[in-house]
């Protein structure tokens, strides 16, 4: 029993540890799993080891002892790749992939495509794998992962189209790179004579024909299952309260499903099914999405606990030579970088953002995950042959696993520790912090921000609301769905270039709680909130943080922009002719000073307690509301 909660407990634990100190998950999850199997007998008292050689000892395969007796381990695995492989394909939505620019595509098919190849190369010709193993490989370490790439995103201020570029590769890439592992796994089983009855890898018409039928099963099934569960959500054939364990089940029994009807045919119909459901009107996605999330992180957390204390010396003895670093050499210095620039051949990026993008290429979850599960499956193959009095059909299986942990393990290492450095030598980082934060996405803020994306500035809207949210997004500005009360900004990569905040919400409250809590971190240049109704009407009371001036709040604010939804420009050249500008300005409530704005475009934010401006030549005194110059007319 102690093992067994010990799974989930140090899963849980090793999450907490990447949080707290910032590195993605999958690294303390495998150096954990590791401590607690095969390097147990190295650190710990021997009598807690009860005459093993591991702690905890998932026995895969073994049908004595252990948590996992049989093949009962093999099933979790398959079942676990499963949920996260379709949690991943959520995610994969086509009018994502249209705007994201052509680098980003390239990225993911033409390097990909390099990534394939080449690594395949360099897998027979260094490690000696045989050509269906080294493409297998080449295929398993395709896949990033936004899971690996998020933390370092989170803690270097990259520049905008740069961590851009690195975030949407990880995103897009995790499902379309799990699909081509298991579409060459399966090719491989096919030709291994699995289905086909011969024993031997050449090339049969028995196992194309298996081939092409589990990718006909897996996409039709796929489609089928994902427009299905549409119709029993929206005709309310489920409470709301079971929907999204409602949707574990019908994971579960789509993969299964699909695994009876074609062996094997499971994962791709499940990542099939996540990557409609992501591109059709599903109603409660949201939902579905964080749990699917939370599972997710539970699955992942138990599976690599359960996946590295698997591994046994043995294993890793086969990594202690000169061709495994040197496999690992060629991925990171011929690999990536040969994938990146042809795929950046035309691109805007220039010679050190390219350089950069090449270092930074993580393998993650799904790659340890999925190597893992047919690594063992083409062991099991090998038995099958060897029972049956067959040829072995793939020598060298064992080292699939080993050699996709050490790519793992080691491209996570080598960019958490030195993103950070060469980002810096490269000068990829973000100059200034000049973005604008607006708590608030109302039809006032969305105006406001309208302008000031116009202007050159990164602007980011927050607000709980999902109608603001959405007109925003149908600005062209960007939004996020966010309960300041409830969850974090502190972790998304996309608000790195923040430095000012403005809470621009109807309750003082919260607008105090936004500039409390994230006021260190998106608000190094400046935090501002409207002033409240009693703080305008008291005259002794001016506060330092209110924005524009110290007689428009919120109620004010948004009638201006409701009655004059217009943002104008006025010359001013003095501090005198400023001084009268703002003195006429503040004549009538009609009008709401904003920014002074000097000759080469910056944006000075006017607040309550600014009585005077800087003022060079050539700047503009920037105001919402009704135009100056017809009243003066």
């Amino acid at each position: 029993m102690l093992e067994l909660a010990s799974i989930v407990i140090l899963g849980i634990f090793a999450q907490w540890l990447a949080w707290r100190f910032k590195v993605p998950a999958i690294l303390p999850l495998i150096l954990t799993g590791l401590a607690v199997g095969p390097f147990a007998p190295y650190w710990m008292p021997h009598e807690w080891l009860h005459g093993n050689d591991k702690w905890l000892n998932p026995i895969y395969g073994s049908e004595v002892g252990g948590l996992f007796p049989g093949d009962h381990l093999f099933h979790f695995v398959e079942l676990a790749i499963g949920v996260i492989l379709f949690e991943g394909g959520l995610t994969l939505k086509r009018n994502e992939i249209r705007s994201i620019g052509d680098i980003i595509l390239k990225l993911i098919s033409l390097g990909s495509a390099v990534t394939f190849f080449i690594a395949a190369i360099a897998a027979h010709y260094i490690v000696e794998l045989s050509w269906p193993l080294s493409f297998l490989f080449s295929g398993l370490i395709i896949v990033t992962g936004p899971t690996v790439i998020a933390p370092i995103l989170r803690n270097i201020p990259l520049k905008k189209n740069v961590a851009n570029i690195l975030k949407w590769e990880g995103i897009l890439i995790d499902p379309i790179g799990a699909l081509v592992a298991v579409l060459v796994y399966e090719f491989l089983a096919s030709l291994a004579g699995d289905h086909s009855g011969h024993g031997d890898t050449s090339f049969t018409a028995g196992a194309l024909k298996h081939f092409i039928t589990l990718t006909l099963v897996g996409l039709s099934l796929g489609t089928m299952a994902a427009f299905a569960f549409r119709e029993i959500v929206k005709r309310h054939w489920v409470p709301h309260y079971l929907l999204t364990v409602f949707t574990l089940a019908v994971v579960l029994v789509v993969f299964v499903g699909s695994g009876m009807i074609v062996a094997d045919s499971g994962l791709l119909t499940i990542v099939v099914m996540g990557t409609v459901l992501a591109n059709i009107d599903l109603p409660n996605m949201d939902e579905i999405m964080y749990f699917k999330e939370s599972i997710a992180v539970l699955l992942i957390s138990m599976l690599f606990i359960l996946l590295a204390a698997n591994i046994t010396i043995a294993d890793l003895q086969l990594l202690l030579n000169w061709r495994a670093a040197a496999l690992f050499m060629a991925i990171i210095l011929i690999v990536r970088p040969l994938g990146v620039f042809l795929s950046a051949r035309g691109s805007n990026l220039t010679q050190n953002e390219k350089l950069f993008i090449s270092w930074v290429g993580p393998r993650g979850i799904v790659a340890a995950g999925i190597a893992s599960l047919f690594g063992s499956k083409l062991l099991q193959l090998n038995k099958q042959a060897i029972a049956e009095g067959k040829n072995i059909p793939f020598e060298g299986a064992e080292m699939i696993t080993p050699l996709v942990f050490m790519i793992v393990l080691g491209t996570v290492l080598l960019n958490a520790t030195t993103a950070g450095l060469v980002a810096k030598w490269l000068k990829v980082l973000v100059d200034k912090s000049n973005g604008v934060m607006i708590i608030g996405a109302h039809k006032a803020t969305r105006l406001l921000a309208d302008y000031l994306q116009k202007n050159g500035r990164n602007v980011v809207l927050v607000d709980s609301n999902r109608n603001n949210i959405e007109k925003a997004e149908g600005l062209g500005l960007t939004a996020f769905q966010v309960n300041v009360y409830n969850d974090d900004l502190a972790d998304n990569s996309d608000l790195n270039d923040m430095g000012y905040l403005l809470a621009m919400t109807g309750s003082t409250e919260v607008n105090k709680y936004a500039l409390g809590k994230y006021g260190s971190r998106f608000g190094e240049n400046g935090s501002y909130r409207f002033i409240s109704a009693e703080e305008r009407k008291n005259e002794n009371v001016n506060p330092q943080d209110g924005l524009f001036s110290d007689h428009d709040d919120y109620i004010n604010f948004i009638e201006v922009a409701r009655d004059y939804p217009h943002i104008y420009e006025v010359a001013v050249n003095s501090e005198e002719q400023y001084s009268e500008l703002i003195e006429k300005l503040n004549e009538h409530e009609s009008r709401i000073p904003l920014f002074v704005k000097d000759s080469e475009g910056y944006l000075h934010i006017m607040t309550s307690g600014e009585k005077k401006a800087a003022i060079l030549e050539g700047s503009q005194l920037v105001y919402l509301g009704k135009e100056l110059q017809t009243e003066v007319a």
